[in-house]
């Protein structure tokens, strides 16, 4: 009886020392981080947004940003040629599962023409964004005047 006892006993020590089960990931969601705008120098030139966007679970395009304080919002590709900063218009930019895309000073960024002049440093700009799969995130951008630095940067 003792044997069955000590048998049984340590059974359920050992049933207790199972690995545990591995945990998967959570799944990759599309979403918009760090999303600022900075307003221009000379009241009624554009402006323009900065922000993050990270991919979901499968591949999408960022085909548009809206804003109800915005005549109109392009999406641009910046960067240099023969050491002249250069912008172009873009239909759309492509967002890769699980990856991010940034749009950030000096390179891809949202061109704002016609904001509304309410909209003020230090305020929230409400932000839409609408992609190729019929998602749309919103977003609000925290306003900074055309000589304040970054979010995040303090020089």
């Amino acid at each position: 009886m003792r044997r069955l006892l000590l048998a049984s006993l340590a059974f359920t020590l050992l049933a207790g020392c199972q690995q545990p089960e591995a945990r998967q990931p959570a799944p990759a969601t599309l979403a918009i981080e760090g999303a600022w705008v900075r307003l221009a120098a000379v009241p009624g030139r554009p402006g323009a947004a900065y922000f993050t966007v990270r991919g979901g679970g499968a591949p999408d395009r960022l085909v548009a940003v809206t804003s109800d304080k915005v005549e109109t919002i392009e999406l641009h590709q910046g960067g240099t040629e023969g050491g002249m900063m250069t912008m172009k218009p873009m239909a759309g930019v492509d967002i890769p599962a699980g990856g991010a895309v940034a749009f950030a000073p000096g390179g891809n960024h949202a061109m704002l023409f016609g904001v509304d002049p309410s909209v003020r440093p230090q305020a929230m700009l409400p932000l839409s964004f609408r992609f190729q799969s019929g998602k749309t995130l919103a977003a609000q951008a925290k306003v900074m005047a055309a000589g304040d630095a970054a979010p995040g940067h303090d020089h």
